[in-house]
């Protein structure tokens, strides 16, 4: 498939993009600078791009199967977090104007603000203060996902976040903002990577959110 990848240069989006090209596909990744991806391949052509323009976007949209994103945004104490939405909204509207309609992004659990009740202790009442402007946007994102009808997307959640390759693991789904019973409150960038991309040979997410984890 020939997939168009946002946030390359961050931590999930260099796992995802070595191994789409390790699994055949062919990658156009749209970043800020360009001499941040360290990756070279003959199906990888690395393109400098606006996140926040459907202009910009769109140039590179043209032709491509699928749009992945693992954009990802700080936390503000000070002001709301609005990336997340802005940059979607660019690039759905990107994607309408050259015929693209499938998009697969990444949220995180608890994006919805009483998802965490039943966390333990230190996410509940530590870590989801500390991070709620980021998971309140996301969640506008979804928000926003969710009203465009003409648009197949799946937003993947995963818990916290590993710097860990991929691994062999089962794993863990559920349709809601957390996995149930997991046991687990972290996942290998790696393993979500390669959850993200087993989604191109299935519709069981489209038009659907689906938190994620790895069985211990």
């Amino acid at each position: 498939m020939k997939i168009a990848v946002l946030g390359a240069t961050g931590q999930t989006g260099q796992y995802l993009v070595n191994q789409a090209l390790q699994q055949g596909h062919t990658v156009t990744a749209i970043v800020r600078n360009p001499g941040k991806l360290a990756v070279h391949h003959d199906n990888l052509k690395v393109v400098e791009g606006d996140i926040f323009s459907e202009d910009s976007l769109k140039s590179h949209f043209k032709g491509q199967d699928v749009i992945m994103s693992c954009l990802g945004f700080p936390t503000s104490f000070f002001s709301g977090v609005t990336g997340y939405t802005l940059s979607m909204r660019a690039m759905v509207s990107a994607m309408r104007q050259t015929r693209v309609n499938r998009i697969i992004t990444m949220t995180s659990w608890y994006t919805e603000p009483n998802s965490g009740t039943q966390s333990p202790y230190l996410i509940r009442f530590l870590l989801l203060p500390m991070i709620r402007s980021v998971l309140t946007n996301m969640f506008e994102m979804e928000q926003f996902l969710q009203k465009s009808d003409d648009i197949n997307w799946t937003v993947v959640r995963p818990p916290g976040l590993k710097n860990l390759p991929a691994s062999a693991q089962e794993f863990m789904t559920h349709e809601g903002y957390f996995v149930p019973d997991s046991n687990g409150s972290s996942v290998a960038r790696g393993d979500v990577a390669r959850f993200m991309l087993s989604l191109l040979n299935s519709n069981a997410w489209v038009k659907s959110a689906v938190a994620v984890t790895t069985k211990l």
